[in-house]
């Protein structure tokens, strides 16, 4: 069985209730719904979320080691945290897959949200489409 990490960033915890006129009034809770719904036969998912940035480069570390593809949404750590690129391209060094998405397109709004530090190591990147931006994610890795 082929397996899945949906990985988020830094206040994706607070979904639903964190701007809801850019990231929805849904949480995590209606992600993963939605996402199993969507998952092919023969594919374990697991979405974890954390506010941790040691806690990230550790999951993508267990991607490496456990074969496993990703989707990432690195929230805030996108703009800054090369120690989570450098995990990531560990794990698309290792033949597997990361996309990074976003819900929001990083590019219409604030300045500093429009460079990605993660970008250039990820497989591609899906952004401005709202929960889309997950299921195109997971759509694509399971093809």
């Amino acid at each position: 069985m082929s397996k899945i990490l949906v990985l988020n960033g830094p206040n994706l915890g607070r979904l639903g209730v964190r701007q809801p006129e850019i990231y929805g009034t849904q949480n995590l809770v209606d992600l993963e719904r939605r996402l199993r719904a969507e998952l092919p036969t023969g594919y374990e998912l697991e979405l974890r979320q954390t506010d941790d940035e040691a806690e990230l480069v550790g999951w993508l570390h267990e991607a490496v080691d456990t074969q496993a593809n990703v989707v990432l949404n690195p929230a805030a750590f996108t703009h800054y945290s090369y120690a989570l690129r450098d995990a990531v391209a560990m794990v698309t060094e290792s033949g597997q897959t990361v996309i990074e998405v976003h819900i929001s397109n990083p590019h219409a709004r604030e300045q500093f949200r429009h460079n990605s530090v993660i970008s250039a190591v990820a497989t591609g990147v899906i952004a401005g489409f709202g929960f889309d931006s997950y299921s195109l994610a997971l759509k694509h890795i399971c093809q």
